[in-house]
């Protein structure tokens, strides 16, 4: 429910000439999600190191495969950062048990692709509630090369550190609602692609009316029972 209440929230509350612009970069944002995260993300978020640390044919080590104890170095860090990139499109992933590599340890009961999928839902939704910080300022072409960069190289990374058993997963650290892998993810991207792109243009900034109040109530409450 997420992605159609944030996608008329930010249509509503933006000029009438941008909103038709706006549901388009929000649902092609979400449909090239999916693509990276299908063809690689969700192994760099979820799967192994290339040292053998992570998820590899459903088992978690925590430790890469020398063996050799670095907790608590920068080597430590950053053989723990980010998982291997990888496709999940083959027999074994549909099938194959779902391992948890967070620091919850709880035991999954369904296939690696249930999880993939769920997880999806999370990353694709990321990168839309940033989207609200640029909206009026970037182009669509801009937006859709974004976003499966920032899904490789932010979101992935922020995602194995805490949920794929990375570095802070094995430092104790839990992340049960995503404060850090989602929220804090969009809020940092959000000032920063903010700051870089500026203001608005001065006419626009002058006229910056929401199109629909009515609609734009809608879809929070939508977004509020969804999330809830």
């Amino acid at each position: 429910m997420s992605l159609p209440a944030l996608a008329v929230l930010y249509a509503s509350i933006v000029q009438k000439k941008w909103a038709v612009n706006v549901l388009a970069m929000m649902f092609a944002g979400f449909s090239l999600v999916l693509i990276a995260w299908v063809l690689w993300s969700y192994k760099m978020g979820f799967g192994g190191t290339s040292l053998g640390g992570g998820v590899h044919n459903g088992l978690w080590t925590q430790q890469p495969a020398s063996g050799v104890n670095h907790v608590g170095t920068l080597k430590h860090f950053f053989d723990n950062l980010v998982g291997k990139p990888g496709q999940i499109t083959d027999a074994l992933n549909e099938q194959s048990q779902a391992v948890s590599a967070a620091n919850t340890a709880i035991p999954f009961h369904f296939p690696v692709v249930s999880l993939a999928f769920f997880q999806f839902v999370f990353a694709a939704i990321t990168p839309l509630l940033f989207l609200g910080s640029v909206l009026g300022r970037i182009k669509f072409s801009a937006w859709c090369l974004l976003v499966p960069l920032w899904s490789t190289f932010v979101y992935a990374i922020d995602a194995f550190l805490l949920w794929g058993g990375g570095y802070f997963a094995q430092e104790g650290s839990l992340d049960f609602s995503g404060g850090f892998v989602i929220h804090m993810s969009a809020g940092v991207s959000g000032f920063v692609a903010a700051w870089v792109l500026g203001p608005r243009l001065l006419r626009d900034r002058q006229h910056a009316l929401p199109n629909n109040l009515v609609m734009a109530a809608v879809g929070a409450g939508i977004l509020w029972l969804g999330w809830n």
